[in-house]
Parts: C-alpha cells; structure tokens; sequence
C-alpha cells in the first residue's frame, strides 16, 4: 500500500443543491507515466469534512465528527472520479461492509451552510492488473481504518487538497449573483502565466467582499481548453491524442489561480468547439471519428464528470440554484448541417423527434421551459448557449437587399445571405432551432427567458423583443455574452463594429420572421467590451432586475455603453414581476 497523497488535479466542485455537492479529483500513481497507467496500482479517493458551517470537525476523537467517505477513481476515466457528499454513500457501505470510521449510509449536507472538505487519493497494490474491476468488498478489505488516517490527511497542504462551498437555498432566494464566462486561450511560451491571471480577481467573488454578497457559482460556458492551439488545419500545437488532450486539462486546470478559483465555490461547465477542434459539428464524425472520441473520453472524464447528469449519458443538463432554473444545452456534438445552401435544414439542438419515445434535445428544452413556467412563474430562466443566440455577425445578417431582393416577403427571409449563412457557427444559421424554440416560448406564455453565452471575443448585451406585424409589442429576452478570460489577439475576431446592433436600422437588418412573417423578433445590442473579461450577473427579485457587470482580467469594473448610448459602470436589465 501506498501513502495518502494530494489530488494530481483537483478538487473542483461541481453540481451542489440544497443538500450534496459533488467534488472531482484525479489521482496519480507513482510509476504512471503520462496516459501509460501503472496497471499494478489502483487509486481511491478519500474525502472528509473538516469544516461545517465555520466549526471545526474531526476525524477521530470526541465531536463534532467529520464526515469521511472512501471512492473510486477509475483507470478508464485517467483516474479520475467523483464523490457526491450528501447523496452518496461510501465504498463498500452498500454492501454492509464499510471501512471502519465511514458512515454506514448516506449524510446528507445542510441548506445554505459553509463546508470545508479535505481530498486525497490513496493507491493501493494490485495483485490482479489483469482483472478489469474489482469489488467494492474486495477493494475495501485492502483499505486502512479512516479514523486512522486523520494525521495523514491534516498533514497535507491545504492549497492543494481543500476545496470550500456553500450549499444552495432550499427556499427561493429574493437575489442570487453568479460568474459567467468562457473562452481561455492557453498562452505560448512567456505568455501562460497570462492565460491565469483572470482567476485571481474571480475568486475574489466567491467569497463576500464588503456589503457585496459572494456568487453562489461560475458558469465556464466553453473552451475551457484549446485543443487546437493555432489551428485545426496545423499539426503543431494540436491535439491529436489522448496524451495531448490529458495535457490540455492538466495544463488548464492545474495553473496556480484557475485550481484556486475551481476549489472555491460550484462551477458549472459545458464544451465548445475547441474541446474537439475549431467550428466542430457532428457531420466531420464519418472523418474525424477517432479524434471525436478521444476528445470526449476526456471532455467528460475532466468537465461533464462533475457536473448533473440529467440526461443519462448526454452533455445537456439542467439544475436551479435559489429557485432560479438553468438549462445548459450541448450546441456542439448534436448540431448538424443540411444540404450546400439548404440552411433551413441545419439544426443546432439536435434532429427533429419523429418518434415521442426518443424526444431531442430541442424538445427537451421546450419541455423544461414550459415546467419552469408551470413551476415557478415567471422567475428568470436561463438558457446555457455557448454559441451566440444574438446578436448576428454583420454578415450573417437577414436582410433582403443583400441578396437584392427588397420586396422579400417576411416568411421568406430565414432564407436570405444564404452564402454566409448556411455554415454559420452561431444560431443565425440555424433558423429551424431558433425558430421552434422562440415561437415555443411566445405560443406557451413563457416569461423572463435570458440567454447565457460565450465563444465570441466581445462581451455584449442583446435586448430582444418580438413584436407583432406593425410594430406591437411583445415578449422581451435577453442574451448575455462574456468572453473571453483569455484572447490575446483581440485584433483578429471580435471587433464590436463586425456584430448588429439594431436590427431595425438600415444596413444591419436582422428581424427574424416568425408564424409566417406575423410576427417579427428584433433586437438591439449594447454594452460591449472586447479585452479579456468577466461577467457577474445580480438578480434582484424585488427590484425585478438582472444586473450585468462587466469586469476585467484584475477584476475591475468596466465602463460600457447603456442601451441609449451612455457610458455606464453596469447594466440593469428589466424584467417581468414575479
């Protein structure tokens, strides 16, 4: 047997609720060399409370006692693993044989209470490295007493084994406040340590700071790795492998800040496209199916591990937090392209269901909406999008005298500037998914849907309305875009002159016709920022508001423009009472 060691990376904590939280490790063996596991060692994690609520627990010795559970980390997932405190119960419990000084069931945690955890990864000899798993009751008679461990485990270093959350409300809360952001270009050569920076000042809001209240979590909504570094069409400095994509997520996860800030508080992920390669689509799988699923064994073993697991085995999930409701949707690996200029054929989201037994994602999505409205009213809900929902890049814009055809009729115009459309990376190309989903949410009476996202290089505000044929009024939304926590060629993409910023005005025409051109969705955009970036959203339940703060990579307030023009330090958006 092997000492008690610190996590290789780790712990990040991932999906909380009123009662659990689940922390992520990764072990290390050591005669592991890089992806080559040693085949005689196994790992497991061991994962104890040592502060409940500011109160100092222990292992062993009178109470308050500490909560210490055994786990599996898995050589087929590069040794990693997770362990849900408050829902699960430890290695071996449910088998009745339990390592002694473990609970016997589950423990489950406190509503809105402070925790402090300790994780380390334990390797033990294997004498059968051909036996693909081992028992639970085979590994646990291997395993020492945890009472036992408790000098062990205080003597590691903090830094690299704590990790500190709070549990959600169980009540609906009056306000919650969380990061966004997205978009972590690794550096080169004397610029990595750059590439962290932006971490120090986030942490920063995790943990209460004057009269302000602490973020309850981040949402990192996308490139959270480069797997191609420069380019998907050059060898150097793209991942090919399972080595260089583990050496991606070590790289990302492991730099001195982003480890701090992943130990702090939930964080809340979901992939773009360079976790596989730039402007990924399911269509390159019958060409690129080997790089397709390195890069998802290790997308899920390093990001979707720790977060919910909704949907069985797929990437979109959803969670709520306070009672505000979040739907995080996969744009990525179910998004898929119709016919050379047959844009209304692309879907984002996922095929159309033909059969009610295997719904969509899509359909998925407009399920959660109409429970969320069924369930909470018209409390804010939030879409998690890593691709822009709007505004449109100026050349993917619907208007008719682009492709001279002035007097197109309305319900038309999803068809318009085909030649820039039709591989369009954001949700302007794909007019059948945003078609089903706004119309959705107008037909069942769906309020206060706010759009979260990423991916392009310019924080930016887009205030939507639909109205109808004549200029009624309608249902307003929102799309919120922060990125990118690291880019340092902000002079190659992201240019706030390239997006529109009202859809009405002569040369960025971008209304987007719905049920047969009777009604139209316009919007204007405002508030936007380029340099590397940040954002902390407020809602403010009594105030009927969602502030949007903008923050720089040493964590100061951004001035930006309002939605008249004036220079603001935030953005209050107006929403529906609820």
């Amino acid at each position: 047997m092997s000492g008690l060691r610190s996590p290789d990376i780790g712990p990040i904590v991932g999906h909380t609720t009123a009662h659990s939280c689940r922390l992520w490790v990764r072990g290390i063996a050591p005669s592991d060399d890089g992806v080559d596991l040693s085949a005689s060692l196994r790992t497991v994690g061991l994962v104890a409370v040592v502060e409940d609520n500011g109160m100092p627990c222990r292992l062993s010795g009178s109470p308050p006692r500490a909560h210490a559970f055994y786990f599996r980390l898995h050589r087929e997932f590069d040794r990693t693993g997770t362990f849900e405190l408050g829902a699960e119960q430890g290695l071996g419990a449910k088998d009745g044989v339990a390592p002694l000084g473990q609970p016997d069931g589950v423990v489950p945690l406190a509503p809105d209470t402070r925790y402090r955890v300790r994780v380390a990864t334990l390797t033990l000899d294997d004498t059968t490295p051909d036996v693909e798993s081992l028992s639970d009751s085979e590994i646990v008679a291997r395993l020492p007493d945890i009472a036992g461990m408790s000098n062990l485990l205080a003597s590691l270093e903090g830094a690299h084994c704590e990790a500190e959350f709070t549990t959600f409300p169980e009540q609906p809360s009056a306000r919650l406040a969380f990061l966004l952001g997205s978009c972590r270009y690794p550096g080169t050569l004397w610029k990595t340590k750059e590439s962290d920076r932006i971490f120090g000042p986030m942490q920063q809001h995790l943990r209460p700071r004057g009269s302000r209240a602490a973020a309850r979590f981040s949402l990192l909504v996308g490139d959270q790795i480069y797997a191609d570094q420069y380019s998907r069409y050059l060898p150097i400095g793209r991942a090919d492998t399972f080595a260089e994509f583990q050496e991606r997520y070590r790289t990302a996860f492991g730099s001195p800040l982003a480890r701090r800030f992943l130990r702090q508080a939930p964080v809340y992920m979901i992939l773009d496209d360079h976790e596989i390669e730039d402007n990924w689509h399911r269509d390159r799988l019958s060409a690129k199916r080997e790089l397709f699923n390195v890069a998802i064994g290790a997308y899920m073993s390093y990001q979707w591990s720790h977060g919910p697991r909704s949907f069985g085995r797929h990437l979109h999930y959803h969670f709520d937090c306070g009672g505000y409701p979040f739907f995080v949707c996969d744009t990525r690996t179910h998004r898929t392209y119709g016919r050379e200029g047959r844009v209304m054929d692309n879907h984002l989201l996922g095929r159309p269901s033909i059969d009610p037994l295997h719904p969509s994602q899509l359909d998925l999505l407009l399920q959660w909406l109409s429970d969320q409205q069924a369930r909470w009213g018209a409390v804010p809900k939030f879409i998690v999008t890593s691709t822009v929902f709007a505004p449109s890049p100026l050349d993917e814009r619907l208007d008719p005298s682009l492709d001279g055809h002035d007097d197109q009729a309305a319900a038309d115009l999803a068809r318009t500037n085909l030649s820039r459309r039709a591989d369009s990376d954001s949700w302007s190309g794909f007019p059948t998914t945003r078609k089903a989903l706004i119309e959705h949410i107008v037909t069942a009476g769906i309020d206060n849907v706010i759009f979260l996202s990423g991916d392009v290089h310019c924080a930016n505000i887009a205030e939507m309305h639909v109205e109808e044929e004549g200029g009624g009024g309608g249902q307003r939304l929102y799309d919120i875009t922060s990125s990118a926590l690291y880019w340092p060629f902000f002079w190659a993409d992201g240019d706030p002159n390239g997006f529109v910023h009202d859809s009405r005005v002569a040369g960025q025409r971008d209304g987007f016709p719905l049920f047969n051109g009777a009604m139209t969705l316009h919007y204007r955009a405002y508030g936007f920022y380029q340099q590397e970036n940040f954002c902390r959203l407020e809602v403010d339940r009594q105030r009927h508001r969602l502030r949007v703060r903008v923050l720089d990579r040493d964590g100061h307030e951004v001035k930006v423009a309002g939605p008249n023009g004036q220079t603001v330090a935030y953005n209050d958006l107006e929403l529906s009472p609820w």
